[in-house]
């Protein structure tokens, strides 16, 4: 991150740490739960959250309550893993895990606990008995390089890329886009699908990387042309940067969330508590969309405003593996996308 991205997110920060200071009792803040949740004197965050975007937002946490905020950053898989470890070993250990897969934790390991503010989320975003809330949707749509890719050479349809023989070897997508393959094979069937991917994977020669990130940065920087799919608030973030990146609406468009879930067995049950109160609450949302999180509750705004009208008119996949869906069409997924190699 740059010095001056880096003061404005602190200086982002202290508004809202300011916001919060004026406002002697934000929605969130359980006036209950605060004294028992400061005397436990942290909360233990697991995160997949970039640590530009997470620690500023956690720092509101702080300042609003005098809590400290262990935050341990780590990917999807290596958030599952590390729970399931720990929870082996008898270990109680964190208190709130933010990735786009807790429902696929042990249901047990999970609270069944609903935060203030939850009924006021889109309801695909409130997991089946309170075990998770979505703090972000993850929408996903295809990006592309505003100076590489003239208008009229956007396609459509997904099986319409081909018609554009020019960027072949120039689109990339991600190796986990699971929830994505399911949702085009719900769209156009199992025979179609597979039809348009390996016609398009024969044709195109699209590189498959690991990084949904370093894609977006990659198609805004010119390394390619094409995103055949990413996560539409990372491609946000690239255009908020100053990239020359913007994407466009083709369905399927597929939807699952980033999504938060207090541990049954939280060291600091207080504190646990207090913390999914924040992270679903107006200002953490409204904060996560200066760098291009889309939220999960209506009454905020996206950053661009408006930036969903398109989305919203068309067909909307809401996909939320378990682990053996997730094994499922990740087979799938390496037989397509592998088999151009």
């Amino acid at each position: 991150m740059s010095r001056r991205a880096l003061a404005g997110v602190l200086a982002l920060t202290a508004t809202f740490g300011t916001a919060l200071a004026q406002d002697k009792k934000p929605v969130w803040l359980d006036e209950k739960l605060l004294p028992a949740a400061k005397a436990e004197g942290q909360v233990v965050v697991y995160s997949t959250t970039n640590e530009q975007e997470g620690l500023p937002l956690w720092k509101i946490f702080e300042d609003a309550t005098g809590i400290k905020v262990l935050y341990v950053r780590a990917s999807d898989a290596q958030i599952l893993s590390r729970v399931i470890i720990e929870a082996r070993a008898g270990q109680r250990t964190w208190d709130i895990a933010q990735t786009a897969n807790v429902q696929k934790f042990p249901q047990e390991f999970l609270l069944d606990y609903e935060p203030i503010d939850a009924q006021k989320l889109m309801t695909s975003a409130r997991g089946p008995k309170n075990k998770w809330f979505g703090m972000y949707a993850n929408y996903n749509a295809p990006a592309y390089n505003t100076n590489l890719v003239k208008p009229d050479q956007i396609p459509a349809k997904l099986e319409d890329f081909v018609k554009f023989p020019q960027f072949a070897g120039r689109i990339v997508i991600d190796d986990t886009d699971t929830p994505w393959i399911a949702a085009v094979f719900e769209h156009y069937g199992e025979k179609r699908a597979r039809e348009i991917l390996e016609e398009f994977v024969n044709k195109m020669k699209p590189i498959v990387m690991d990084g949904h990130l370093a894609i977006a940065r990659a198609v805004g920087s010119g390394e390619y042309a094409f995103a055949l799919n990413n996560y539409l608030n990372l491609t946000l973030n690239v255009k908020l940067a100053g990239q020359p990146t913007d994407f466009w609406v083709m369905e399927p468009v597929t939807l699952f969330f980033g999504q938060s879930g207090v541990a049954a067995k939280s060291p600091h049950p207080n504190a646990a508590k207090l913390a999914q109160n924040f992270i679903v609450s107006a200002e953490a949302q409204q904060f996560l969309t200066k760098f291009g999180r889309l939220p999960t509750r209506p009454d905020v705004e996206t950053n661009p405003k408006g930036v969903l009208a398109g989305i919203e008119k068309a067909k909307v996949s809401t996909v939320l593996l378990d682990s053996d869906d997730e094994k499922k069409w990740s087979r799938v997924f390496k037989e397509i996308f592998r088999s151009g190699k």
